[in-house]
């Protein structure tokens, strides 16, 4: 079960969903990673985040496929918004990623993380990697640990 409101429900506080936004955009602006690769944030909810990237030639690898390290790099990226957006630091303890199917060269792949649980400092969100066709690319589970401070 998600202790992210999927909208069925009540709707978020207007102060969790800005809070989730401003720690999103710090993140953003020291992740240098991310920003080398082009992937680029569309939402960020309390445990939610939906992030896009374009698979470059560079990226592709002797198969003439993505490269699966780009794509888990993608969902791992999302994992992380998702499970930072309480503005509690929070790391990855250990995650796993599926490949289903190729991407190529000029596919744009999203991804979606979701919580699935949070208990304490330990969290499992689940991130779904799709094409621009919505076939589904990759599947990831990641396991979070948060630890002290807090993004901004």
């Amino acid at each position: 079960m998600s202790t992210v409101d999927d909208g069925a429900s009540s709707p978020l506080p207007a102060d969790a969903q800005a809070l989730a936004q401003r720690v999103a955009a710090a993140m953003y602006a020291r992740d240098h990673a991310s920003q080398g690769l082009d992937i680029r944030i569309v939402e960020v909810r309390p445990g939610m985040a939906v992030l896009t990237m374009m698979v470059r030639t560079d990226m592709v690898n002797g198969h003439a496929i993505s490269h699966g390290g780009f794509v888990f790099t993608l969902a791992d990226s999302a994992f992380a918004y998702a499970c930072n957006s309480y503005n509690i630091n929070t790391v990855a303890a250990g995650c796993a990623i599926e490949f289903l199917a190729p991407s190529r060269a000029g596919d744009v792949l999203t991804a979606t993380a979701r919580e699935h649980t949070l208990s304490g400092r330990n969290g499992i969100y689940d991130v779904d990697v799709k094409n621009q066709n919505g076939d589904t690319i990759a599947v990831f589970r990641g396991k979070s640990t948060r630890i002290k401070g807090a993004v901004v």
